[in-house]
């Protein structure tokens, strides 16, 4: 585009039409301008002399090896958050709080590679082997202590390098008291060797200073449509009528017709309360949860599908289901499993 971009005043079909790297957005004069320097003053409270260098990209990321943190496009505006919310159902990172949580999170990735802290013996000791390969999905264990708990979904038993970064950022984070609350746990002795660390490279330069911004908005040549095209096909999995032996069996043919609502119907009005209530007890991302809600109401319409059940018993019945589906894909890597032959 010649002329620049007014997001305000753009049709949603303009805006989609809009390359992501004409977006006229920036972290300068933001909030996120705001929450980077609160990083930094964290880090200086800890008298660390790492500034992990912000830059906006694709998603939340830092490149492998280098020490800069890419923060999502979409968080620079709040048209673009409201976009990303409408195809994505929830806005990673946005508000003040979730924002902090990841920034530092990803500065716990950044400032291991300045100071090639994962090279360490005792570091791969405690924590595991960086060069262990990541996998689509991960088993956690829920009850785990041997894990500290930061991001959603047991994130640090995803893989070593997730291990050390969210131990740090629980140690990074203000008034965490992390040794009252991990007392007891086998976590508080990642805990305190992460202490030791930083307690080393206290006001000690980084001996790696790379900071090439890989997937940045300038090289972000798709569109804002083709860009959550994209999105969406990589992380949603479709599912044809594998949904009906269940919902033939939550809806069954009524033997009366009186007090029958539809289906469809009932899961729309409830929606909101099972996708939250889904994602905070598995752990999974909203647009997930939704995308498999959207099949199964679309089934329930195609069907024709009535309840006569009281709906808090459908909800609670869809609610299980879902979290079944979404328990199968984090052990195998699938939502519906292997099909027996």
């Amino acid at each position: 585009m010649t002329k620049k971009t007014d997001l305000e005043n753009l049709s949603e079909e303009e805006l989609l039409n809009t390359r992501v790297c004409d977006l006229p957005v920036k972290i300068e004069e933001t909030w996120l301008e705001e929450c980077v320097q609160q990083l930094y003053q964290e880090l200086q409270n800890k008298q660390l002399s790492f500034r992990p260098k912000c830059y906006l990209a694709d998603e939340w990321l830092t490149p492998e090896n280098e020490t800069c943190i890419g923060i999502p496009f979409y968080l620079a505006h709040p048209r673009l958050i409201q976009l990303e919310k409408k195809f994505m159902v929830d806005a990673e990172g946005e508000g003040r709080g979730e924002c902090m949580k990841l920034l530092r999170h990803e500065a716990g990735h950044a400032l291991c590679y300045a100071y090639r802290l994962h090279r360490r013996k005792l570091w791969k000791k405690t924590f595991g082997f960086p060069e262990q390969e990541y996998a689509d999905t991960y088993k956690y264990r829920p009850y785990s202590k041997n894990y500290v708990r930061h991001l959603d979904g047991f994130y640090a038993q995803y893989h070593p390098d997730e291990d050390f970064v969210e131990t740090f950022a629980v140690w990074l984070t203000p008034n965490s008291e992390w040794r009252k609350r991990y007392a007891g746990w086998k976590a508080l002795q990642k805990l305190e060797y992460v202490d030791q660390l930083m307690n080393e490279i206290r006001n000690r330069s980084p001996l790696v200073e790379n900071s090439r911004a890989f997937w940045r908005l300038s090289t972000l040549r798709m569109t804002l449509g083709n860009h959550y095209k994209k999105k969406r096909n990589y992380l949603a999995e479709e599912f044809p009528d594998f949904h009906d032996r269940f919902l033939k069996k939550l809806f069954p043919e009524p033997s009366h017709k009186t007090k029958l609502l539809s289906a469809a119907k009932i899961i729309s009005q409830y929606r909101t309360k099972i996708i939250n209530s889904v994602s905070r007890f598995s752990g999974e991302r909203k647009y997930i949860v939704n995308e498999l809600l959207k099949g199964i109401r679309k089934r329930a319409r195609e069907l024709k599908l009535v309840s006569s059940h009281e709906e808090s018993d459908v909800v609670i019945q869809l609610s299980a289901y879902i979290t079944a589906l979404i328990m199968n894909y984090s052990y195998t890597g699938q939502f519906r499993g292997q099909k027996k032959v």
